[in-house]
């Protein structure tokens, strides 16, 4: 996801128009430095990982099996790669996309995909030869089970020439994560042949670091630390500082060691390394990529972090030593819907992708051109009045909608819309409707311990008959419980049917002394 340093980027760019003359669709006034998006390319099919090549192109994947490579100058893309096995359900599909670090003498391409044989998902680690203009000589270096919950993916090149694989615990095998014979649910790491190097923490393992849940961002940083981005259940989804050979604490631990969510004893007994920030409600979080440029001096030396469910940018200013998070600015909120991934230009502009055809997407996505590629790049700096005036304009016209409605409401798009949709109608085949469910029509008692315990999942890992079981929300307040409830009841049934913080409070000393 990292991006190689190329100092024949086109410097010119002004505050209508990016440097390859498309317009500048909505201005941000930073502390000194005015930053404007434009789009590179649209009608994209979830590309899903994106770096910078060493044909000063972006290289990406997109979901349904195809590689290609995008002039950011002209928005000419070009195809390289169709693979015909891809198995594309959910978040499977073709995910990771890596590029030898020296490609001219060693032109070697590493994809990630999943394939299906009758029941059976799995996910390949491959190695392509890249020659005339095309993707050649498919090698598999390695193939772990898959799913289509929990899948991962990411790869990435450490500085010392490694190719690290970041796994998902494929959905409802949770345990594989703190299991180090398996290869879920982890960070894995190989020489850039596939061999297994000498220093692996264990011998003729792949293994790297466990305890991961669900990584979906990866890069490294200054120093060579190594950061990820993993999705929590239903609480802190994480940005991690990677270590050699040391535990994460999933299933056992969620967030930090002692919050509500933790396990101390745990954490002691297995040395369990902490985020170095969780996010309760959950963001979703997705692409990170380290800023490391003079371009956009507000940016400079800090994490980005891309959403999916809060459909964001973050910049993580990290501290000295890069080892924790001391703040974090949120940009673009709402405005593009999910996005996937990003990377970074040798000369400092950002480009993203949106996720929006993704399996599911937020209300009022996809647009008429998702998918797309956009550019944010540097436009001006605010101590020029005129230029100024334009940001006001261009803010005025791209003004950002903010949430209305009750606490409530808002409680409910923060932990419930991104599964059962605002709606209430659900996600096909993966989570159930609210509008005419018989728990949400039955007694307010049976919702309470629903909401409070989480779905059963089955043998197969379906929660009643859907792809992804429902968490427990036990660690919500009494009170949050029942304005959620409430709210749910008033807006999806033909009842008002209140529910009170006394009722929850019963069930849930009932629940709890079982």
């Amino acid at each position: 996801m990292g991006c190689k340093t190329d100092k024949n980027q086109s410097e010119t760019a002004d505050i209508f128009h990016d440097s390859s003359g498309n317009p500048i669709e909505e201005w941000i006034a930073l502390d000194s430095t005015i930053i404007g998006r434009s789009t590179v390319a649209e009608n994209l099919d979830v590309p899903w990982e994106i770096t910078w090549g060493p044909d000063d192109n972006i290289w990406f994947t997109e979901q349904g099996g195809r590689v290609s490579r995008l002039d950011p100058n002209t928005g000419q893309v070009h195809v390289l790669l169709e693979i015909q096995d891809v198995f594309r359900k959910r978040t499977t599909g073709l995910l990771g996309l890596a590029i030898h670090p020296d490609f001219k003498e060693s032109p070697y391409v590493f994809l990630n995909y999943t394939t299906q044989k009758e029941e059976t998902i799995t996910s390949r680690l491959m190695r392509y030869e890249y020659a005339n203009d095309t993707l050649i000589n498919p090698e598999t270096l390695l193939e772990i089970p898959g799913h289509t919950a929990h899948n991962g993916t990411r790869l990435t090149i450490s500085p010392d020439k490694k190719l690290m694989w970041a796994t998902g615990d494929i959905g409802p095998d949770v345990d594989n994560a703190q299991n180090v014979k398996s290869l879920n649910g982890k960070i894995l790491r190989f020489n850039l042949d596939g061999s297994i190097p000498d220093d692996n923490p264990f011998p003729n393992s792949p293994v790297w670091s466990w305890g991961q849940r669900n990584v979906q961002g990866m890069a490294y940083g200054a120093n060579g630390l190594l950061y990820t981005s993993e999705h929590g259940d239903a609480t802190d989804d994480e940005v991690n500082l990677m270590q050699k050979g040391r535990n994460y604490g999933w299933p056992n631990v969620s967030g930090y060691c002692h919050d509500a969510t933790g396990n101390p004893s745990f954490c002691k007994d297995s040395a369990v390394v902490e985020p170095m920030k969780a996010w309760t409600p959950t963001i979703a979080p997705a692409g990170i990529d380290y800023y490391a440029s003079r371009s956009i001096p507000e940016w400079n030396n800090a994490l980005l972090l891309v959403t999916l469910k809060e459909s964001d940018l973050r910049v993580l200013k990290p501290n000295d030593t890069g080892d924790s998070i001391v703040s974090e600015t949120i940009l673009f909120d709402n405005v593009l819907g999910r996005i996937r991934d990003l990377c970074i230009s040798p000369k400092g502009d950002v480009f993203i992708s949106t996720s929006n055809q993704d399996w599911n997407p937020k209300e009022g996505f996809p647009k008429e051109t998702d998918d797309r590629i956009i550019r944010i790049l540097k436009v001006g700096n605010t101590a020029n009045a005129a230029l100024l005036k334009q940001v006001s304009k261009g803010k005025e016209s791209g003004e950002e909608v903010k949430m209305a409605g009750t606490a409530a409401k808002k409680s409910y798009n923060m932990y419930c819309a991104a599964c059962h949709k605002t709606d209430g109608k659900g996600v096909e085949n993966s989570f159930p409707p609210l509008i005419g469910s018989d728990i949400v029509n039955g007694p307010n008692e049976g919702l309470i311990r629903f909401t409070l315990g989480g779905a059963a999942r089955s043998t197969n890992g379906a929660a009643d008959g859907y792809g992804e079981a429902m968490p427990s929300f036990a660690f919500l307040s009494d009170a949050d419980i029942a304005d959620i409830l409430t709210f749910i009841k008033g807006e999806f049934t033909e009842g008002e049917g209140k529910i009170t913080v006394d009722e929850v409070l019963k069930v849930r000393t009932a629940y709890t002394e079982k």
